[in-house]
């Protein structure tokens, strides 16, 4: 799902010697009209005709791209998963449990794309503190009315992603845990078979500390989750 971390996960895989992830492929609308367009798309991934920066040519042991549940794949799951069954592919899902955070994430960066905070330039992902502390001035507005079903619908999705694609050999990683135990890097250099390295990546996190700091509602929002299964969100904090 968008704003999970996994713009910085990927930084983190292609940071390894031997692996080419070659981004967001099916953010381009044409690659999944179709069952068919996305098969075709999938072809020329991994039958090594898909060039990036990313591309290691020789030196990849493990290929692959960021696709986000929206993106064709939930409505062709069942073509997909035969796919990747076929083919041997591997699946790697990244979600994020603090969904709260997530939804600040996703409206800040919203908000970004219009007001273009850094010098006129919108920026999904920074490299500086400086600009992370730019971009993390913009507090969004919650909608409390409807924010525990907006919450209840993340977690759905979750849920059915991860019955669509139970059949595919695959791992469950959660952002928290990255951020808490790097040492869950190290599973996922296991599960796809590479040689074990140190993986960096120059992303910086943009919302630190408390939630209360980066909501401008914070009060509703305290207030309408309070005593709800996700009154843990409203304190769990999470830093790199």
């Amino acid at each position: 799902m968008q704003r999970s971390g996994s713009g910085w996960f990927e930084t983190l895989l292609n940071n390894h010697t031997n692996v080419s992830s070659n981004g967001e492929i099916f953010s381009a609308k044409e690659r999944r009209i179709n069952a068919s367009s996305i098969v075709s798309t999938l072809d020329r991934v991994y039958n090594l005709d898909w060039f990036t920066s990313a591309s290691k040519n020789e030196c990849s042991a493990a290929v692959g791209f960021k696709w986000m549940l929206n993106q064709g794949l939930m409505e062709h799951h069942k073509e997909i998963v035969e796919y990747f069954n076929t083919r041997g592919v591997s699946v790697i899902f990244l979600f994020r449990r603090n969904l709260l955070r997530r939804m600040v994430s996703v409206l800040a960066n919203s908000y970004d794309r219009y007001a273009k905070l850094l010098n006129g330039t919108h920026k999904s992902h920074v490299h500086s503190h400086e600009e992370a502390n730019a971009l993390s001035r913009y507090k969004p507005v919650i909608n409390s009315m409807s924010l525990v079903m907006d919450l209840k619908l993340m977690e759905k999705m979750v849920l059915e992603a991860l019955e669509y694609f139970s059949s595919t050999r695959h791992i469950v990683l959660y952002y928290e845990d990255l951020i808490k135990n790097r040492t869950k890097l190290m599973d996922v250099q296991e599960f796809l078979g590479l040689p074990k390295m140190e993986l960096t990546s120059r992303q910086i996190k943009i919302h630190k500390g408390s939630l209360s700091e980066h909501i401008k509602n914070w009060e509703d929002v305290d207030k309408i989750l309070r005593g709800t299964t996700y009154e843990s969100f409203l304190h769990t904090d999470y830093t790199n």
